[in-house]
């Protein structure tokens, strides 16, 4: 989503996993700081989609009248892939993880990872819910998958600091299932 966050600085490992933030995504970005996730809905006459990635205009009647609005939350597993192998890092690292497609409550489907959750579990249709993961997110941080993780507690608390300042640094929305549905 724009920007330059994956360069890295002499020496350092180039990083693939990290979205850039410009002037259109940072409000995106800033909720995700705060632990909400952040659709777009056109607010054209007789049209009303939401929709996702974030684009200026709506993908459906190609109005430019569409604005920001906070998603809940609610997802249902659409499709996955278990990653064995990934040579880019941070995902090297992060090996095996579950790369997914889920159908947001208000329509739209996201990419996304789903966490705490073995994939033989995994079914099309389970119930998910949003959950937030710094940037540098560790596999025992993702692993978590009881209540409010210590990093998305982090996150929210950063998040709330953010808001009040400028460009926010990535948290990354995942899912994992709902409460009571775990694998």
């Amino acid at each position: 989503m724009g920007g330059t966050a994956g360069e890295a600085a002499p020496g350092a490992r180039q990083r693939f996993d990290l979205p850039g933030v410009d002037a259109f995504t940072a409000p995106y970005w800033r909720a995700a700081a705060a632990g909400r996730l952040l659709i777009r809905r056109c607010r054209a006459e007789g049209c009303g989609a939401a929709h996702h990635y974030p684009r200026e205009f709506c993908p459906y009647c190609w109005s430019e009248d569409v604005g920001w609005e906070e998603a809940d939350g609610r997802a249902t597993l659409y499709t996955w892939s278990v990653v064995h192998r990934n040579d880019l890092p941070p995902f090297d690292t992060r090996v095996p993880y579950v790369a997914a497609v889920v159908e947001l409550a208000e329509g739209p489907r996201m990419m996304t990872e789903i966490t705490g959750c073995p994939p033989e579990a995994l079914r099309v249709g389970m119930e998910l819910r949003v959950a937030f993961r710094p940037e540098g997110g560790t596999g025992a941080e993702r692993a978590e998958a009881e209540g409010e993780t210590e990093a998305e507690e982090g996150a929210r608390e950063r998040g709330r600091e953010r808001e009040r300042g400028s460009t926010p640094e990535p948290v990354v929305p995942v899912f994992r299932p709902a409460p009571g549905r775990r694998g």
